[in-house]
């Protein structure tokens, strides 16, 4: 047998066509690619990752230094829903509180806080929630915290005033020595005060009209709950006048027996109403 003829099967053999070797060169190379890509690519990341969140707080904070309270607050509820009974929850929830307070949301700021103190009981922010809600309950124009309008101070709606001293208490009895302990004690002085400057602002109002009876009561009601707030002082004297009026010579000169030894150099004793000139907020 030659040479030759055991070639010659061979070369009888089919070979693929030009177009069919294209096609399988270009699927190779697909399938390459496609493998590479697969190796190299990045997965997605995932939106609840501590660090997605984090991203998101830092540009809350961002929005909030720069007064867009109402983007920061968007955001913050955002992570709030993604961090649910976490510590980036509950001070999400606190940040919140605080955009909605500067934003002039009181009532949304309020209730937002609220929420915190119901589902964190025992959360170490505690005590600034209760010191928050203080704040975001006083009104903004009351002498510590803002300039004075004409209005006096204690013919307000006093409704906002008492549930801020509440909350003020809550910090000051319940975490006396929290960092926000002091501040709530001075606050709750001042509300005090002007609570009793309601009361007898009151009285001076039944006074003038000739209800003398109501103002007699209104006055000895502010002194029997604010002894020691500045307004005390007229609140005896409207009882001294109250009762002067209504011929009870007995209780006019016990009232002022009173204001003699609590106020030995009133004012009131010597001008009457007229001392009472420059209101007691009127400090600063």
């Amino acid at each position: 047998m030659t040479d030759q003829s055991v070639q010659r099967p061979l070369a009888n053999v089919a070979k693929p066509s030009i177009a069919l070797r294209s096609r399988l060169a270009s699927l190779m190379t697909a399938s390459l690619l496609a493998l590479l890509a697969a190796c190299s690519s990045t997965p997605p990341e995932d939106p609840n990752s501590q660090a997605a969140l984090e991203k998101l707080y830092e540009d809350a904070k961002a929005d909030i230094v720069s007064g867009s309270f109402d983007r920061a607050i968007k955001t913050l509820e955002r992570i709030e829903g993604r961090a649910a009974g976490t510590l980036m929850g509950q001070q999400a929830m606190l940040e919140m509180a605080w955009a909605q307070y500067r934003s002039g949301e009181r009532v949304q700021a309020v209730a937002t806080l609220d929420r915190f103190l119901k589902l964190n009981p025992s959360s170490a922010a505690v005590d600034y929630a209760y010191y928050m809600k203080g704040i975001a309950n006083f009104n903004e124009d009351l002498g510590l915290f803002g300039r004075i309008a004409r209005q006096d101070i204690s013919e307000r709606d006093q409704q906002a005033s008492r549930d801020a001293m509440l909350a003020f208490r809550q910090v000051v009895e319940q975490f006396p020595n929290s960092k926000y302990a002091e501040d709530s004690r001075i606050r709750i002085d001042y509300i005090t005060n002007t609570l009793a400057a309601y009361e007898v602002h009151v009285a001076r109002y039944y006074f003038r009209r000739g209800a003398y009876v109501a103002a007699a009561n209104r006055a000895q009601q502010a002194v029997k709950e604010f002894q020691r707030a500045p307004a005390a002082e007229e609140a005896l004297y409207l009882m001294v006048q109250s009762y002067e009026r209504l011929g009870l010579k007995p209780l006019r000169d016990d009232a002022e027996r009173v204001l003699r030894q609590n106020f030995p150099e009133s004012g009131y004793l010597i001008s009457g109403f007229k001392s009472a000139e420059r209101p007691w907020w009127k400090v600063w």
